[in-house]
Parts: C-alpha cells; structure tokens; sequence
C-alpha cells in the first residue's frame, strides 16, 4: 500500500531502533546489517568516491565545509551527515539540495521487504539510501561523516579517497571506552590501507594510535597543526576572518568563513591540509574555490547550528556542542560576546558525561533548565539537581519552548540567550524559531 512521506518518516522512526531515542541499545556492534542491505542495493558503496570523516567535535563543520569547496570547484559532491536538526532530509543531500520527498518514499517502499527482514538501526537504513542515491545520481565524490565512533559505525563500508579525522575528546565513553586512547582506537578504525588520513590536531597523548594504524595500513598521514596554524583570528558579523601561516614557509592565507564559531579555527586547518591532499590527487582545486566555498558554507550545504544566531533582538544564538570540549569551545564564544546579562537554556540527554560538562558553564548565568522531547534526555528537574551543586542557578521547565518564551520575556536589551547543551534541544529550538 502506497505511503505518504510522513508515514514513511514515522514508520522509520517508530519501527527501527533508534540511537537518539533509546541510546546504545538501538546500535549494532558491527557493520553487518548495513553490508546485507547493500547488498540488497547492489553494493553503491563501491559505485563513487568518497571522503570519510571522523572525530569527537568538528566532523560536521568539516564535512559541510569540504562539500562547499568541492562543490564550487565544479564537483557534483554528495554530503552525508547526521543526526538531522529540523528536516530529516538534512542527511542527505547533493551539490547542497536535500534528497527529495518522493526518493525517500520510493526507497523505503522498495526496500521494505528487505527492511523487515533484516531488522536495521534506523542509521543503517539512512546509510544504505544515502549510498543508493549517491551511486544512482553519480555523484563525483561525497563526503561521508561517521555517525558514532568509527570502527564499527555503518558508514565504514567505503573505501574512500581520502580520511579526516578531526579531534578526539570524552564523549559516548559508555560505548567508546573511558580513555582518550580507547575513542581513539575507535576513531582510528576508518583508517584504510593505502588511503591518505589528515588529523586535524595532533594530541601527543594519543598520536601513536593513529601513526600505529597509518603504519600498520601503509595509511601517508598527516598532522594538519604540525603543518599550518591560525595565527589571528577576529569574528566578523557573522563569519570569521583567519589568517593561517604555513610553518614550513611562513607564508599566510588569510580566509573568510561565513561560519561564526572561534572553533572553526581548528576544523579549517583539517579542511586545508585535506583539500591539498586531494589536489596531490589530481583534484581540480584552486585558492579562489578555497575562498568561495569557506565564505558561503551555510548558503551551499545547509549547515544549522554551529553558534547560529536565531534573533538579534533579542540576541539569542545557539550552538550543538555537547560534550566536554564542545562545552569549552562553548564558553570560549560566551565570552568573545559583550552582554549585560547571560540567560543559558540548556538540556541534556541522560548518557552524557555532566560531572565534567557542568563544571565549565557560567556561574553568572541565569539557567533555564529544560529537556527535549525524547525517551532519551534527562529530565529537567533531574538536570537543574545536578547543576545546582556546581553553583549553577535557575528553574526546570517542562519544555523547550517554555524554557524560551521564560527566558524572552526576562531579556533586556544588551543581554545574550544561549540555547545548547544537546543537538536535540537546538533542533527543538530552530523550529520554534521557524514557527
């Protein structure tokens, strides 16, 4: 019987186990599933080139950037990523345009039989669509951002052209390991034989995971910060102006980005080092398509976000990080914005390290402790108890759009909302935007 595309969407969403619902149950411990419903395909994975992207915090910016540049270069370029904030068909897209309604429902009624045979994830089943849409569009190169991890994650069934992998930190450790070594090791598992790896920022105390693998595969690797550094960088409206110096040389670029984040100092030297191992490949890449594609990222892929600023008046702004180091990285823009007073609505899934999270937040702010809509985040009372004994103060609220609508009617003029904490309470929050 022929399906509506949200009753497609629902039926993905109710039926499949699911990572950002029910957490580690719903994640399968090897790539099996995925490979049998590629099978099923015809095996697309083996139909384009690809660019494989890892890593704890960045590996979103750095795929979308790199999809940016390949694309204005004249690339028909393939982008994979998750989870999606607003509309599902955010995962995948080409040259920046979402897969279509009708390619979804199509997919999934072709493929139901097989779908309810085999039993995937939901991820395994946007895995294998987004490889069958790119091996039938014939796309150039897609750039495929791992969706947990990287050793066993459904997406390193590709062998690609090229591997990223962007920072390692504490996150997932109750499906990684408890040590940066052990997420490395994780990390460090798209690592093919013969297949040039670029890590964004070399890390001494874990370095030898990944030069053991590279030499282990015949793997050329290359440290990006051991090559090029940002030597100035200033906030301009709402990109970011960059001058980076080849070390070797003491040359400078200097790139505009149109995305806002002080972070996206350390995912552009990944994007730069990366860009000049594809040309080393023989990819037609020049600096004017560098320049072009880092100034008109969000415009070209979509990107939502990465400190994305929802209002002005009032200032609000919102950013997915969501770990330790994403929650650094976090109050490092905090504090680059001047503000009278800081309002923060923050929610958090249940499986997430707070204990180091929490600690690092303003003590000055006033919290609005909230959670989304899913089986999955902590409750907002439980958070708000938990934040308390780090001197944070606020109220719980029952949703993210009360948290919001509490916080607006407390803004005056010259003060700053912050909403993050979690990818799901800044999807929840873009769309009350939209509304």
């Amino acid at each position: 019987m022929p399906m509506t595309y949200n009753e497609v969407i629902e039926y993905l969403f109710a039926r499949l186990p699911m990572f950002t619902r029910d957490g580690a149950s719903a994640l399968k411990k090897d790539t099996d599933n995925t490979l049998r419903l590629c099978q099923e395909l015809d095996n697309p994975q083996n139909k384009f080139k690809s660019i494989h992207i890892a890593g704890t915090n960045g590996k979103g910016s750095t795929s979308h950037m790199l999809a940016s540049i390949l694309a204005v270069a004249g690339y028909k370029t393939g982008l994979y990523t998750s989870p999606h904030l607003v509309d599902f068909r955010e995962r995948i897209r080409i040259n920046g345009k979402m897969i279509s309604e009708e390619t979804v429902v199509s997919f999934v009624q072709e493929q139901q039989s097989a779908i309810e045979d085999i039993q995937p994830s939901f991820f395994e089943v946007t895995v294998a669509m987004a490889f069958d849409y790119f091996a039938k569009r014939q796309v150039d190169i897609a750039i495929v951002e791992v969706g947990l991890g990287g050793r066993l994650d459904s997406t390193n069934i590709i062998h690609p052209e090229l591997c990223v992998i962007t920072n390692i930190g504490m996150d997932h450790m109750n499906i990684l390991g408890d040590t940066l070594e052990e997420i490395a090791y994780e990390k460090a598992g798209i690592i093919k034989k013969n297949v040039p790896v670029v890590i964004s920022e070399r890390n001494p105390a874990i370095e030898h995971v990944f030069i053991d693998k590279a030499v282990a595969l015949h793997a050329p690797l290359r440290f990006a910060s051991d090559e090029i550094e940002a030597v100035h960088i200033q906030r301009m409206g709402t990109g970011l102006a960059v001058s980076v110096e080849n070390k070797n040389t003491g040359l400078q670029n200097h790139w505009l980005l149109d995305l806002s984040g002080l972070y996206q100092r350390k995912n552009v030297l990944g994007v730069l080092v990366a860009i000049d191992e594809l040309r080393k490949q023989g990819w037609k890449i020049t600096d004017n398509h560098i320049r072009e594609g880092l100034s008109q990222v969000k415009k070209n892929t979509g990107l939502l976000g990465r400190w994305h600023t929802l209002s002005d008046d009032p200032l609000v702004i919102c950013d997915t990080g969501h770990n330790e180091d994403g929650i650094r990285e976090v109050v490092e823009n905090i504090k680059s914005v001047q503000y009278q007073q800081l309002h923060i609505i923050i929610g958090a899934m249940r499986d997430k390290d707070l204990s180091h999270m929490l600690p690092q937040m303003p003590s000055d702010a006033i919290y609005y402790f909230c959670h989304p809509d899913m089986p999955r985040a902590l409750p907002s009372d439980e958070l708000r108890e938990k934040a308390v004994v780090f001197g944070l103060q606020g109220e719980a609220y029952p949703s993210i759009r009360a948290a919001m609508t509490t916080a607006k009617d407390g803004y005056q003029k010259g003060d700053l909302i912050f909403i993050g904490g979690s990818n799901f309470v800044v999807a929840e929050a873009l769309k009350l935007n939209d509304q």
